[in-house]
């Protein structure tokens, strides 16, 4: 099986791919620049990396690349630089997502395609009754306005949630919320929730990016833990940190 991964490079995406690697998958890779990959990237014969800024990628020419991919995930993300943060393109999630999902579409699949998105545990899931406190309201409310990433972050989930819904012939979808992003080196315990347990603003947990991988990687291949979260926005804390808060 192959899965399609955009922001491959990033430092989330590299979890990812490094995960689907070890589970024996075969894995497309778009990256604006291969030469930050690590070297055993080069060697894998499993691996087949394009060169490409995602949204530079044609409708046709994307469709080309996800043929035949059992899955597509997106692990795109803005840079935390005066530019990434306010420069163009702001709906860069957004407008992959939906390139991604035309492509898709533009193949017509025998078999659905799995979609999964990486999102952001401040980030609700409107399908659901995710309680929300106003303090938080109000500052989310802020950084809607002075944050472009976190409403890029909002729109992309949205257009999962209300163009592609629950009942798409091509495609199926799950975005998964990873709460306050850190770096670590071993696959540790996780947990997973269907709404947030806390609150990402005034109390937010820690999430591994090698953990998010893990998960990300393990809904591709794993059938039912995909049948169990499709359709949803599943909440990913680590298992010590939440531990550790109560």
């Amino acid at each position: 099986m192959t899965t399609l991964v955009v922001g491959a490079s990033g430092a989330t995406g590299r979890q990812l791919v490094e995960q689907l690697l070890q589970m024996g998958q075969k894995v497309r890779a778009i990256v604006r620049s291969p030469d930050k990959l690590p070297g055993s990237w080069k060697n894998n014969d499993r691996l087949s990396i394009i060169q490409a800024g995602v949204l530079e990628i044609s409708e046709d020419e994307m469709a080309d690349y996800v043929k035949d991919c059992h899955a597509v995930a997106s692990c795109l993300g803005h840079n935390m630089s005066w530019k990434g943060i306010y420069g163009e393109p702001r709906k860069l999630v957004t407008d992959a997502v939906h390139l991604l999902c035309s492509a898709i579409k533009k193949n017509k699949p025998d078999k659905p395609v799995k979609f999964v998105l990486m999102n952001t545990a401040g980030n609700r899931n409107r399908d659901l009754n995710e309680p929300i406190s106003i303090s938080q309201r109000i500052v989310i409310g802020l950084l809607r306005l002075l944050l472009p990433p976190h409403v890029d972050n909002e729109k992309a989930a949205d257009y999962l949630r209300t163009k592609i819904g629950q009942k798409d012939h091509f495609i199926v979808w799950a975005a998964v919320r990873p709460d306050n992003l850190v770096n670590e080196e071993k696959v540790t315990e996780y947990e997973v929730h269907s709404s947030p347990t806390r609150s990402a603003i005034f109390n937010a947990g820690t999430t591994s990016r090698i953990n998010v991988g893990h998960f990300m990687a393990r809904l591709i291949t794993v059938n039912d833990i995909w049948d169990k979260w499709k359709g949803q926005m599943p909440v990913l804390y680590n298992t010590t940190t939440q531990k550790n808060s109560e």
